[in-house]
């Protein structure tokens, strides 16, 4: 069998566990979890990287390891040169991050492949999770940003949607987490931290909020699928687990626009990226 780890990176953690391709799924036993400051210095970064991989990895054969990393973007994917210039990862701006762990881990850098983390997340419900059996998928994350992403058969594509204009401002500030805050301050004087708080609230508040939330999401998706022409759109990240609370205005929205559309929330949250880093690394060996 195949030896393969799914690496999600992000701007405070390292998420990866070793996947079973045949049951299109994480092994569950092997899951590690652990926290990278992002703003240290090269070598702390990568020190950090590679332990986190030694945990998940120390019982594989490393000659026919097969390792697929989820990062976020600016990012050379092709060949693992980070494109971050401010921010998180500063001090990994233009080093070779591929050259840096095969070197590191004593592997061919053609065992490494990269993708971009909100490709990675559709690739992991195409591979294992709502998205099996269709042949294009349009994929939305939902929660401290906007992801969006396409599966056009093969494979799966940042769509990098998240500031294309919308209403006054971009599309970011009324699909995140942010929009919730900031709505619920100014119909209410109070604070929220997003929807999971939104949940303890009033009723009537909550109708008001997620029908509005609804009216903005469905005038995103109706300004986009044309072009696409998806068979199914998948819904992620934190927000989708309110979905019970819009999906009927949502839809009601979607219908009147004369658009049918299969929707379906997410199989696996969070382990979509490390599932699809790992079968997008699987589809690039072949």
């Amino acid at each position: 069998m195949q030896n393969i780890v799914g690496i999600d990176i992000g701007g405070s953690h390292i998420t990866l566990a070793q996947v079973d391709a045949g049951k299109r799924e994480i092994i569950s036993s092997t899951y590690v979890r652990e926290h990278v400051d992002a703003f240290e210095n090269k070598e702390v970064i990568f020190k950090a990287w590679i332990s986190a991989i030694n945990k998940v990895a120390h019982d594989l054969v490393k000659e026919d390891l097969l390792i697929g990393i989820a990062m976020p973007g600016p990012f050379d994917y092709e060949n693992g040169i980070s494109l971050m210039r401010q921010g998180k990862f500063i001090d990994i701006y233009q080093v070779n991050i591929k050259e840096e762990l095969a070197k590191r881990l004593a592997i061919s850098q053609k065992q490494i492949h990269f993708v971009n983390d909100a490709a990675a997340f559709m690739e992991g419900e195409v591979f294992g999770g709502c998205a099996q059996g269709f042949n294009s998928a349009f994929g939305v994350t939902l929660g401290t940003g906007l992801g969006t992403t396409f599966f056009n058969g093969d494979f799966a594509a940042d769509e990098d949607l998240w500031d294309s204009p919308f209403r006054d401002s971009i599309s970011e500030d009324y699909l995140a987490t942010r929009w919730f805050v900031n709505h619920y301050k100014e119909l209410t004087g109070e604070e929220i931290s997003g929807t999971k708080d939104l949940l303890d609230k009033p009723t009537e508040i909550q109708t008001q909020m997620f029908n509005d939330y609804a009216d903005s999401f469905s005038e995103f998706i109706v300004g986009y699928v044309d072009h696409y022409k998806p068979e199914v759109l998948v819904i992620g990240g934190n927000i989708a687990k309110a979905y019970p609370h819009f999906e009927q205005r949502f839809i009601q929205n979607l219908t009147e626009n004369n658009i049918n559309l299969q929707v379906k929330i997410s199989a696996i949250f969070e382990d979509a990226a490390i599932l699809g880093a790992a079968s997008y690394a699987l589809k690039k060996r072949i």
